[in-house]
């Protein structure tokens, strides 16, 4: 069975509750999916065993949130060319975030990136929860392909 792992950093929880709902889609389509907030990866060996990595932040004030940018530090450590890749976040006004790190996994990581970023205002405005986890099991169809 693959394994995914979601990586999230949130200020109000919504970015939480989308990667929740990224992950039932990928356990829909078989995949092992785990959740885990940014601040808890310490090091870059956590990021390994996985078959994909999805990473999501809120966007606030224009930028990705401080936790989510040091995740992607550690990240270049590890080595995640080749691996299938997806961002996602919530945000209020402009949602840059999921597009930035987005640009990071692609072209630095050189991950397998499924075709772009779920950007969303909730998980529960305008289809929200249809939305995260059609876009889990986007990931999952790459994985299986």
């Amino acid at each position: 069975m693959p394994k995914a792992l979601l990586v999230y950093a949130t200020r109000t929880g919504e970015t939480q509750k989308i990667a929740e709902l990224i992950a039932e889609g990928l356990r829909f389509s078989l995949v092992d999916a785990q959740v885990v907030n940014a601040n808890k990866i310490k090091n870059a060996e956590e990021l390994e065993g996985y078959d994909a990595l999805i990473f999501g932040s809120a966007t606030y004030h224009g930028e990705m949130l401080q936790s989510m940018k040091t995740l992607l530090f550690l990240a270049e450590k590890a080595n995640l060319e080749g691996k299938v890749g997806g961002t996602f976040g919530a945000f209020g006004w402009s949602g840059e975030a999921p597009e930035r790190i987005f640009d990071t996994m692609k072209n630095i990581y050189k991950m397998q990136m499924v075709a772009g970023p779920l950007r969303l205002k909730s998980s529960t405005l305008e289809g929200g929860m249809k939305a995260a986890q059609e876009f889990g099991k986007e990931i999952a169809s790459k994985l299986n392909a």
